[in-house]
């Protein structure tokens, strides 16, 4: 049975039941625990899948690490960009990570660095990453934002004031040449401009759909981040209004 076969009746009995340990899944697709093993930890970088101490499950039955209505949506583009993200990142390096879930997409990749230092508001990225003994998480406090799985407010902006980043890995709802970068609210642009202020490199993630868009709130320059990572939906005339502004644009 070739990897795809096995990959297609992986996922087909782990939806059916929502979560199996890893002997049972072998037992009832009769295939010995040492491939499914292999095969569990490809199919759950590819986030299609969520490992379990012993197991695995569906990702929408954890409820840290599923978003509402944001992790389906160009998703495709969302694991690209996250990939690209992760390859920025190195040994020993201190990052800030928001809670968008873009940015969410580099945990997978992130998870066998040694000594990464991981400064976080978001709930589900501290989920993700907490089992991985070689990086160190630092939960930003706050009050949570229940819909986003994240803290946000002063307490939040004061405890990210108190550190320095090597990179800032952040999100938007939008940017363009015009208005430069914008959001659905004043907590998650407070929160990515804090980011920003102190942290040595900024990067933003940003699938193309929201290039060229503005939500409601702007909230700084396009110059307030040193990198744009976004997919190769990028409109090319978007693209040079965008670096015409100076932008630097790695395209995944």
């Amino acid at each position: 049975m070739s990897y795809l076969e096995r990959k297609k009746r992986i996922i087909g009995t782990v939806y059916e039941s929502g979560s199996l340990s890893v002997l049972t899944l072998a037992k009832k697709l009769k295939i010995s625990p040492a491939t499914i093993r292999r095969d569990l930890h490809a199919i759950a970088e590819e986030g299609l899948l969520t490992r379990t101490h012993g197991g695995v499950m569906k990702p929408d039955d954890n409820p840290l690490t599923s978003f509402v209505n944001k992790q389906s949506s160009n998703a495709p583009a969302k694991q690209q960009i996250g990939l690209l993200a992760a390859g920025l990142v190195r040994d020993g390096d201190i990052i800030f990570m928001d809670c968008g879930s873009t940015v969410f997409a580099m945990c997978p990749h992130l998870k066998k660095m040694n000594g990464l230092t991981v400064i976080t508001n978001s709930l589900p990225i501290v989920a993700e990453l907490m089992d991985c003994p070689a990086v160190r998480i630092n939960l930003i406090g706050g009050e949570l934002d229940k819909g986003r799985r994240a803290a946000h407010g002063q307490k939040a902006l004061d405890h990210i004031g108190s550190y320095h980043a090597d990179k800032a890995f952040v999100g938007v709802d939008g940017l363009s040449p015009e208005n430069g970068l914008t959001a659905s609210s004043e907590k998650e642009a407070s929160i990515t401009g804090a980011f920003a202020a102190n942290a040595g490199n900024v990067y933003l993630l940003c699938d193309s759909s929201k290039i060229g868009k503005d939500a409601y709130m702007k909230f700084g320059p396009l110059s307030l981040v040193h990198h744009l990572l976004t997919d190769k939906g990028l409109d090319t005339d978007k693209k040079k209004a965008l670096m015409r502004k100076g932008m630097k644009i790695h395209v995944a």
